[in-house]
């Protein structure tokens, strides 16, 4: 009979690696299964910055800017070599945005300076506004950062095309586990999640070697690296017309070049490697982290649910989701897998922010998958 383990994690980006080091760190005994490896798909193409959210003080900037300071602290004493503490400046995109930073200003929970455009541009860079810059912000080496937490955990290439209950363990293949997380990205057909609205954004990365002088990263309206070890990464692109996954393209990569033109000096960046994958986020942009809802029991056992009634939840036993950190994967990733541990090893309820919970009557209520119920 094959071994047992406390749980099994679907999904090896960093939603799924943070995941399994955090239950690691409770003692649990964890596998995890990812059908192409370690950082194979958006988090192995994330510019992976780690920096906060500006903006007027909205719930998703706190939750943005709380998961900040947890994971800089994080990646500072866990893989302090993968995190590259630049410091991050955050430039206007136009004269209408400038004047939006006067108004962000008041609400920029992290430590942060103002950068006038001459000191800016003393630096090397091209830009016509005062900007925010956050020095404990930076940069990490996407799928290194996946590697280092999964450096102690089992991790085996396996394609999981169903999931399966027997015995009060979940299967998969030949592998069994009490729990089970989803840490599958876009790709969300295992189980019935279609009320947590998770969809995929497209994404690629250009990694150029360069001699130029930068020891600051920075973001516009697209990403720049600073110099690390000779190498800037540019982006990642925002692609949401791409559906599926497509070879990468080294001319998208090369229009991120030209974009970075306005910012630095570019003449000496020569393209060494394409990074691209689908990043999975959710319909208001929260992470998706906890119990997953048996759905077909709630629609066949409460009918008026679709109709604004408002029963106790089912959920599927010991199955949980991590996802839907979209464009924010490193920044979000290891507080969400923080509350997850905690909700699968100490049952601890979920921050309500996160929780899937929030989608569900509302996607029975409104969803036209549902219509033919009505």
């Amino acid at each position: 009979m094959s071994k047992a383990y406390d749980c099994i994690i679907i999904g090896a980006g960093v939603a799924g690696a943070s995941t399994a080091y955090a239950l690691t760190q409770k003692g649990q005994d964890v596998l995890v299964l990812d059908k192409n490896g370690i950082a194979s798909g958006g988090s192995g193409a994330a510019g992976a910055f780690v920096s906060p959210k500006i903006g007027k003080g909205s719930p998703l900037q706190t939750l943005t800017n709380t998961s900040f300071s947890f994971a800089k602290d994080f990646y500072l004493s866990t893989c302090p070599s993968l995190f590259h503490q630049t410091g991050v400046i955050r430039i206007p995109k136009d004269e209408a945005d400038a004047k939006k930073f006067t108004e962000y200003e008041p609400f920029n929970e992290n430590r942060y300076a103002k950068y006038k455009t001459e000191q800016l541009q003393a630096q090397g860079i091209a830009v016509e506004f005062d900007s925010f810059f956050f020095p404990e912000a930076g940069v990490c080496d996407a799928k290194e950062i996946c590697e280092d937490l999964l450096s102690n955990i089992e991790v085996v290439k396996y394609e999981a095309k169903q999931i399966t209950q027997k015995d009060g363990l979940w299967c998969i293949g030949e592998y069994s586990a009490e729990s089970l997380v989803l840490a599958t990205g876009y790709e969300s057909d295992l189980a019935d999640l279609r009320y947590m609205g998770i969809k995929g954004t497209w994404g690629t990365r250009g990694d150029f070697a360069s001699q130029l002088s930068l020891d600051v990263s920075m973001h516009q309206s697209m990403s720049v690296g600073a110099n690390v070890d000779g190498i800037i990464k540019l982006g990642a692109t925002h692609e949401k017309e791409v559906k599926e996954p497509v070879p990468c393209q080294k001319g998208q990569a090369l229009l991120l070049k030209e974009k970075a033109s306005s910012l630095i000096d570019t003449s000496d960046l020569e393209l060494k490697e394409v990074f691209c994958g689908m990043r999975a986020g959710s319909k208001d942009y929260f992470p998706l982290v906890g119990k997953v809802i048996d759905v077909p029991f709630m629609l066949e056992t409460y009918p008026a649910v679709i109709r604004g009634a408002k029963p106790e939840m089912k959920y599927i036993d010991n199955l949980f989701v991590c996802n839907g950190l979209g464009g924010r994967g490193f920044v979000f990733a290891p507080l969400m897998a923080k509350i997850l541990s905690e909700c699968i090893v100490e049952e601890k309820e979920v921050d309500v922010r996160v929780d899937p919970d929030r989608l569900f009557l509302k996607w029975c209520r409104k969803s036209p998958e549902l219509d033919a119920l009505r």
